[in-house]
């Protein structure tokens, strides 16, 4: 099952005032893990960004100028997302301003709320007395949002995708590859229960020179981008 954890960051608050999308992130997870694909896009708004709004997110109106406009990512974004199932927080705003841009450029049909997960409402059902936005969800399960800052679509994302499997009590156990998110806020894991003690004596390592090669290999298929490159060692070509 695929699904694609997105959010986005904007101008302002109302599409139909005049304000624009400036940033989309995306990630894909299929049967609830994230594969590595993700989708991030800064947009030129083609007008300014409001000192408010630039406060929220830190994106100003100079760093956008550069970027592209919705018109040159669209086609690649909606090839990302498909016909697949879309996973939003506060879904009604993101899907608002997509769906504004998209009517801008004659490119429809719009994004249906019928293929979305807004998390939003599902945390209101599950904690009815609240908080639930996302740095609010991220401290109830424990899910580490220390880089977090400022909004931005990507890293918030990221986030949701732990809040989406915490919201529908399918929490994942531990792999204990020792990653900054692997670790943090799982210390109820299922692997972490397990551990009984140290062992005796270390298990010989069983990754050869050839299977780490293979490896390396099918990370490079998996885009430029691809999260799981971030997890090799900086001198490491790969």
């Amino acid at each position: 099952m695929r699904e694609i954890v997105l959010d986005t960051e904007t101008t302002g608050l109302d599409p139909r005032k005049g304000d624009r999308l400036i940033e989309i992130g995306c990630i894909e997870l299929v049967n609830r893990i994230p594969t590595g694909q993700e989708f991030h896009r800064y947009i030129n708004p083609q007008r300014t960004v409001p000192a408010e709004a630039e406060a929220v997110h830190g994106l100003s109106t100079q760093f956008l100028l550069d970027k592209p406009l919705f018109a040159e990512v669209a086609e690649e974004f909606l090839d990302f997302i498909a016909g697949d199932t879309l996973v939003i927080h506060n879904a009604v705003f993101d899907v608002g301003f997509l769906n504004a841009e998209l009517e801008r450029l004659g490119q429809g049909p719009p994004i249906s709320m019928s293929r979305v997960v807004d998390t939003l409402q599902l945390a209101r059902r599950k904690h009815p007395a609240g908080p639930n936005s996302l740095d609010a969800l991220c401290k109830r399960y424990g899910i580490d949002n220390s880089k977090r800052v400022k909004h931005g679509a990507l890293m918030d994302s990221v986030l949701l995708a732990d809040v989406y499997v915490e919201l529908l009590g399918e929490r994942q156990a531990s792999l204990g590859l020792g990653s900054e998110r692997a670790g943090a806020g799982r210390g109820r894991t299922i692997a972490a229960a397990a551990v009984r003690g140290p062992r005796p004596a270390p298990l010989p390592v069983r990754l050869t020179e050839e299977l780490i090669a293979a490896h390396r290999a099918f990370v490079e298929t998996l885009g430029p981008k691809a999260l799981w490159k971030r997890y090799f060692a900086p001198e490491d070509p790969a």
